[in-house]
């Protein structure tokens, strides 16, 4: 895949994990590109390193060797309180167990990651996540806290937090692990739809073979390499 519009890449990433005896070469010279508005999906069997991967792509983790780039700037040696900020303003994250704090609404919720990056007034972060919220179909639940909300409204939550600073990235691990099929679906689809509709890009690691088929692109990953992508013409 080349095009001179890259928002993600990495080249040669090498990762290993645990020590002396137990040490794993979890990530073997991967290298990816990820284009503005384009949908990818990383498929393989349980243990290849598709998880450490993503890990390493948000900025959550280091590579051992290779390195990552946000558009067109390597990003992957810098110090953590950098990563962090990078981590804030250009990558959201949506996680299989979506991770929202239980006793917040699902409004603040959502607007964790602006208090964080720190850009917004008080009022424009209200605003911002209500918008959000209505967009994943969430705007009788502004006010319900994230206890008492379904499994598919948690994790649509979860996908208008990952999407709260207007990040160029959108990396998802199992975003749809949890939920039944019609959820599933309906989750991917609205992730999908505003990331081609905002022109950002978005890496998803799923097992669901009907997901990773609607992507634009399929990533095979077999013992830390990525052994084979293709295209699925329009997903």
């Amino acid at each position: 895949m080349t095009t001179p519009d890259i928002s993600l890449s990495c080249r040669d990433i090498e990762r290993y994990l645990g020590e002396d005896e137990s040490r794993v070469h979890a990530l073997r010279g991967v290298s990816l590109d990820i284009a503005p508005g384009t949908v990818h999906a990383v498929v393989g069997p349980s243990g290849c390193g598709k998880s450490t991967l993503l890990y390493i792509l948000g900025l959550l983790d280091h590579p051992d060797g290779g390195f990552v780039m946000l558009e067109a700037e390597t990003v992957s040696h810098l110090p953590d309180d950098e990563l962090a900020r990078r981590r804030n303003e250009f990558i959201g994250f949506i996680f299989q167990f979506h991770f929202l704090m239980e006793d917040f609404t699902a409004h603040e919720n959502v607007m964790i990651p602006m208090r964080r990056l720190g850009q917004l007034s008080e009022t424009a972060m209200r605003d911002r996540a209500a918008e959000l919220l209505a967009a994943v179909g969430l705007s009788d639940k502004l006010q319900r806290a994230s206890r008492h909300l379904s499994g598919g409204e948690q994790q649509r939550v979860a996908i208008a937090r990952a999407l709260a600073n207007h990040p160029r990235i959108v990396l998802a691990d199992e975003p749809t692990g949890n939920l039944d099929t019609k959820n599933s679906q309906r989750a991917f689809d609205l992730l999908k739809t505003i990331v081609q509709q905002k022109q950002m890009a978005l890496l998803l690691v799923t097992h669901n073979p009907a997901i990773a088929e609607a992507c634009d692109w399929i990533h095979e990953m077999q013992d830390g390499r990525i052994i084979a992508s293709h295209a699925c013409g329009f997903g």
